[in-house]
């Protein structure tokens, strides 16, 4: 795969849906006099894709705004029905999903590959890059290797170009409980501070036993920072007492 930086982009067309109505999103609109990252992927709903590469883009594309990135954008190669299914599937309100359905841009970039060995006919390789004024200025390519490899193209990594001294904001878990008066203000600390978390609901997300497993506890809250178990509501507050 040819590293493309000092290059501009492609001059390519792409044929979106919005709202019902068909419109014509061209690379000029996208990043003439602008600062996008792009990611690029083999296909939507697809397992690395899914679980990995686009929500943490997604989680990460206010850090890269605070750095000076205008948009943050997925392309693969499949139409705007499929891209716009899987961006409401995933909750991807940070990102602008490109649907490269002829795969004229991935081909313009070199990254145009065939996958028919497992049914894909032709997609994009997985890459990402900086692009400033149309104008490639970083690529990280993965490497080419047989399978689907996912070592570079990263948002982590595309964020400590950015930035090396960047850190990135925590990842937080909170188990609860449907009328919880210390979940209630467990959730309330968080909110307090700007802090983002993903709320896992027992007996509806995971059930007691579940809980028991994941974190040896009965009880509810439990929250969680980066994998470190912070504990209830009064941990919780202690714990946001000395960050």
């Amino acid at each position: 795969m040819e590293n493309r930086e000092g290059q501009k982009v492609p001059e390519v067309t792409f044929k979106v849906q919005v709202d019902g109505a068909w419109k014509d999103l061209t690379t000029d609109e996208i990043f003439a006099n602008k600062t996008v990252v792009v990611f690029a992927l083999p296909g939507a709903f697809t397992p690395t894709c899914s679980a990995s590469h686009l929500p943490r883009y997604n989680d990460l594309a206010p850090e890269f705004q605070k750095h000076g990135v205008d948009t943050v954008a997925c392309l693969s190669v499949n139409d705007t029905f499929v891209m716009n299914a899987w961006a409401n599937d995933q909750d991807s309100e940070n990102l602008l999903l490109l649907p490269d359905g002829t795969g004229t841009f991935s081909e313009g970039m070199g990254m145009l590959v065939d996958k028919s060995n497992i049914g894909f006919g032709k997609r994009s390789w997985r890459y990402s890059m900086l692009v400033k004024n149309k104008v490639i200025e970083k690529m990280f390519i993965e490497p080419e290797k047989p399978g689907d490899p996912f070592e570079v193209s990263d948002a982590d990594t595309m964020l400590k170009h950015l930035s090396p001294q960047a850190k990135p904001p925590a990842t937080i878990g909170v188990f609860t409980r449907v009328g919880c008066p210390y979940c209630k203000k467990a959730k309330e600390m968080l909110d307090a501070k700007g802090l983002k978390y993903e709320e896992i609901v027992l007996q509806k997300d995971v059930s007691p036993t579940t809980l028991r497993a994941v974190t040896g506890q009965a009880t509810v809250p439990q929250v969680f920072v980066d994998g470190e178990r912070i504990g209830g509501s009064e941990a919780l507050e202690a714990y946001l007492a000395r960050a």
